[in-house]
């Protein structure tokens, strides 16, 4: 099964699970409704951006959508991409408080991603391997280089940037567990 089949089959799933139509899930998502049924039915690529956006609605972390992480997880593995920013998931955690999902990111060259909110209480963490990202909060940004590490609410829009060449990191997302 490829990633835009267990996309599309995890999305459904949890669509299903909260009673949602797919007009519904698609108005407070803000996604097109042919395209939530293209990405259900497995026929389109999922964005960052998008794959976010529906998780966001659903009130799950981005991986309870994406395949569980492979073992041994390398550099060159896939992952979903954004505008500016692709993203492999490396492990997820959950205990009583929180889900953590861990994401070894690459921002690209030049290029800025906005994200929009995520689920309330959610943070973000980065810590930078190589290159300098700009990240955080539009009104606060946090500029951060090799074997730094910068820390924002993500429950606000936030946003990527690599102003200065390519980079790379890791990044822990943590939804705290009282979602829906």
């Amino acid at each position: 099964m490829g990633l835009n089949d267990e996309v599309g089959r995890r999305l459904k799933g949890l669509r299903g699970e909260r009673g949602l139509s797919l007009s519904e899930l698609a108005r407070r998502s803000g996604v097109g409704k042919g395209t939530l049924s293209e990405l259900e039915s497995g026929l389109r690529n999922p964005t960052l951006e998008t794959l976010y956006a529906l998780t966001t609605a659903l009130g799950t972390p981005l991986s309870a959508v994406l395949d569980d992480p492979p073992a041994g997880v390398s550099e060159g593995a896939g992952g979903v991409s954004g505008s500016a920013v692709t993203a492999v998931l490396l492990e997820r955690h959950e205990d009583a408080e929180a889900a953590t999902d861990v994401f070894r990111v690459t921002i690209a060259d030049g290029a800025t991603q906005d994200s929009t909110a995520h689920v309330p209480h959610t943070t973000e963490s980065l810590m930078v391997l190589s290159g300098t990202a700009v990240v955080g909060l539009p009104g606060a940004p946090q500029t951060v280089g090799p074997g730094g590490h910068a820390h924002w609410r993500a429950d606000a829009p936030h946003r990527y940037g690599a102003p200065h060449g390519e980079v790379h990191g890791i990044l822990f997302v943590r939804y705290p567990n009282n979602r829906p």
